[in-house]
């Protein structure tokens, strides 16, 4: 019998808004909406209706939950950053380059987001890192 993976359900694309959010709390770690809106209120201010809609939002899209302390809920995130990032990259994969990594990456080249040299080195560190975990070569 062969084996199957599963792809992970695919969350909902974040908002500048809801990234800012996240940001703050992979940065604080488990924080209330108070401690959010006054912690982002430099960079973005909120109203309290606000900071609690976009927390609830997040947590619909899975990407944080809550605990309760109290009457007070303290949300945290429950990905990594890196996660999140390699889904925001299969979405930008899927909607703009049919799901190649190698249209992605010639359009980068093209584009000269990153060099040839610099592709090269990537691909010298993934077949090193693969070698190491005892992965194919």
């Amino acid at each position: 019998m062969r084996n199957v993976l599963r792809a992970r359900p695919r969350k909902k694309p974040l908002s500048e808004l809801e990234s800012l959010v996240m940001r703050f709390l992979w940065a604080h770690g488990p924080s209330t909406s108070d401690q959010i809106r006054e912690g982002l209120a430099a960079a973005h201010p909120m109203k309290d209706a606000t900071a609690r809609t976009i927390l609830r939002r997040l947590e619909e899209k899975g990407y944080v939950t809550h605990d309760l302390d109290g009457r007070t809920f303290v949300y945290r995130g429950v990905e990594r950053p890196e996660n999140v990032a390699a889904g925001a990259i299969r979405q930008l994969l899927d909607r703009f380059c049919g799901g190649s990594v190698e249209q992605l990456l010639v359009g980068m080249v093209d584009q000269e987001v990153i060099t040839p040299g610099e592709l090269a080195d990537l691909a010298a560190k993934i077949q090193q890192q693969r070698k190491q975990k005892g992965g194919l070569s």
